[in-house]
């Protein structure tokens, strides 16, 4: 860090702040839908990953959330249970299983997804071409994905 030496310990603990209350925003966003779901974060947070990831296993879904089994099958559980997710067994390895979103599950994503993208689309659109690069750069870099 000895080359970002303009970055002081008071300059970076208030850009971790930052980063909590863009997340805390982003739930606020979603928790009407959630609520009238009778869903909480961890619900939300399968959704979205079998929004992106169709057909995501068990076992690659628990990679994404970095949780343990045991954590997620409560979710799953409630997710079966409501409709919102199902599983096909593998055709090749049929001890795997591939989950998807129901139709259900879509409309609730779709629902979160956007008043999510409201507060996204605003920020972008406020921000010039080269300012929304840099930011995903230096996000990307924060959660350690190549840039």
């Amino acid at each position: 860090m000895n080359e970002l030496l303009y970055l002081k310990d008071e300059q970076i603990k208030e850009f971790i702040e930052k980063l909590y209350i863009v997340y805390r925003e982003l739930l606020h966003d979603a928790k009407p839908v959630l609520n009238e779901y009778s869903l909480g974060l961890a619900h939300q947070k399968v959704i979205h990953i079998l929004s992106i990831y169709d057909g995501i296993t068990i076992s690659d879904l628990l990679k994404k959330l970095k949780i343990t089994k045991q954590s997620l099958n409560r979710v799953i559980k409630d997710l079966v249970k409501n409709e919102f997710i199902f599983f096909e067994k593998d055709k090749l390895d049929t001890r795997r299983k591939h989950i998807y979103l129901s139709n259900l599950g879509e409309k609730i994503f779709k629902e979160i997804f956007s008043v999510q993208k409201k507060r996204i689309y605003k920020a972008f659109t406020d921000s010039n071409s080269q300012e929304v690069l840099y930011f995903d750069n230096v996000i990307k870099k924060i959660i350690n994905e190549k840039v």
